[in-house]
């Protein structure tokens, strides 16, 4: 897991764990939350309140050199119709009453509307596009759910899915083996998800072999420039879509052309690991480093291909930053950091440091931006929603609900709201208690249930109320 609970360099980012491999960062690791196998159906917190435990061994990561990569086997998964979920039926927690329909619960400005889980593995990575969510699990297993039910999946047979980003047709999944697989939905059958490709392609990598000027030396052997050596933290598409950007804890990224999968730039970016990455407009790229700065890049293009330019340092800090997000519009720049602050810039400003955020009181692992609003997700396993006005930003309120580090998130429009009202959004978060949760979040001020000062706490939680008649989704192996 990214992130981390101190400011000393010793302790910037929290490591990951696989359930059959150790795969750990030269970093302290956050132990994973206990949870009984025996019953995951949602349950509202008691609200006790403890610090991860931190462990001060250190490990390093394994290289992976080839790729055990077969084709998707659609037969791994079962058809939706005959899912062991469809046996599942909703289930209220708390009280027997039946929960409120979207009518009854518009009035509540931030409310959670349930949970998905799978008995398979934590969650680590979010992408909605349109009606389909995407989720990736440290089970190498990307899940497709559609209207909250499990739609389709697909599976890589190494590396746990670090992130997901879909565009041009193709989705993009991110990998603890520093590859990063391209997959595209079967024009007969959308419920069918095949492997067109891994970047590098086998093509590209035996031309880059031939020659010794493309090799580089890593931490345990030569590499070639095209490959990541170290997992991948991080994908972001540009604006058009012609570019997929790569970070990965080898300190750099990687620039690929989607239209033929090319690897056309590798940025040796910081002076430790690259956590974070996002494109923004007109070409400008971020990066966030476990040594604790935040840059920025500027592309240009040369002819089919494209050259990078560091343009500034926006941040440089003691811990490690671990999130960036950029808003619509772009016109602000967040940064989440291991220390659980989120600094921001105002582009129009020429980035210039508008403040910082102190909602968390442990790592920030995600950040996520809709409308006005902005999310942190935290290792305090609470999500703070943050206003955004002219003068300032403001907490509105704390998603509270998961028993684990908050991973991951990803926003969609809601769209029925009504005329008139404030622009309502589903908010899902992944979390490393193995479920998915889905929120509907407004940019309306909660005046009932607003906090009073964004400073967030693990005891009592301005929207603890909210999660009585929450259903849930259970799925269990069979």
């Amino acid at each position: 897991m990214l992130g981390g609970g101190g400011s000393s360099r010793g302790g910037r980012v929290f490591s990951e764990e696989n359930s059959t491999s150790v795969h750990t960062r030269r970093f302290n690791k956050l132990k994973k939350p206990s949870l009984d196998d025996t019953d995951v159906s949602l349950q509202v917190p008691t609200l006790k309140y403890s610090v991860p435990n931190v462990d001060d061994t250190n490990f390093s990561l394994m290289d992976a050199d080839t790729d055990a990569d077969a084709d998707a086997d659609p037969s791994f998964f079962e058809p939706a119709s005959s899912s062991p979920y469809t046996k599942s039926p909703w289930s209220s927690h708390l009280t027997p009453s039946p929960a409120p329909s979207a009518d009854d619960a518009s009035f509540l400005p931030n409310v959670l509307m349930g949970s998905l889980v799978r008995e398979e593995g934590h969650i680590y990575s979010l992408a909605a596009s349109g009606d389909l969510l995407y989720t990736g699990s440290d089970s190498k297993n990307i899940r497709v759910w559609k209207s909250h039910k499990e739609f389709s999946g697909f599976k890589s047979n190494s590396g746990l899915v670090k992130s997901i980003v879909i565009g041009g047709g193709k989705i993009f999944t991110g990998h603890q083996d520093g590859k990063v697989r391209v997959w595209k939905v079967s024009s007969r059958d959308p419920s069918v998800h095949k492997r067109v490709g891994t970047l590098p392609t086998l093509s590209d990598y035996i031309k880059c072999s031939m020659k010794p000027s493309n090799y580089l030396d890593g931490r345990r052997r030569r590499n070639l420039w095209i490959k990541h050596f170290d997992a991948i933290s991080s994908l972001s598409l540009s604006e058009d879509s012609l570019f997929l950007y790569s970070a990965s804890w080898d300190k750099t990224f990687k620039v690929w052309r989607v239209s033929d999968s090319k690897c056309l730039e590798s940025i040796e970016a910081h002076d430790d690991a690259v956590n974070t990455l996002i494109s923004s407009v007109n070409g400008l790229v971020f990066t966030g480093s476990a040594d604790g700065s935040v840059k920025v890049w500027r592309r240009e293009l040369q002819g089919k291909g494209t050259k990078h330019f560091f343009s500034q340092t926006l941040l440089k800090q003691e811990c490690a930053v671990t999130a960036l997000a950029v808003n619509e519009g772009a016109k602000f720049v967040y940064c989440g950091s291991s220390d659980g602050v989120v600094n921001f810039w105002e582009r129009e400003k020429s980035l210039s440091h508008g403040g910082n955020l102190k909602g968390h009181k442990l790592a920030i692992l995600c950040l996520a931006t809709a409308g006005r609003l902005l999310l942190s997700g935290s290792a305090d396993m609470g999500i703070c929603v943050w206003q955004r006005t002219v003068a300032e930003h403001s907490c509105l309120s704390v998603l509270t609900g998961h028993t684990g580090p908050v991973k991951c998130l990803a926003v969609e429009r809601d769209n029925e709201a009504g005329e008139g009202e404030q622009r309502r959004w589903i908010v899902y978060s992944g979390s490393l208690d193995k479920s998915v949760k889905m929120w509907r979040v407004s940019e309306q001020s909660p005046s009932a249930i607003v906090q009073s000062s964004p400073q967030y706490s693990p005891v009592t939680s301005p929207t603890a109320g909210l999660l009585v008649n929450a259903p849930s989704f259970v799925i269990r192996e069979q």
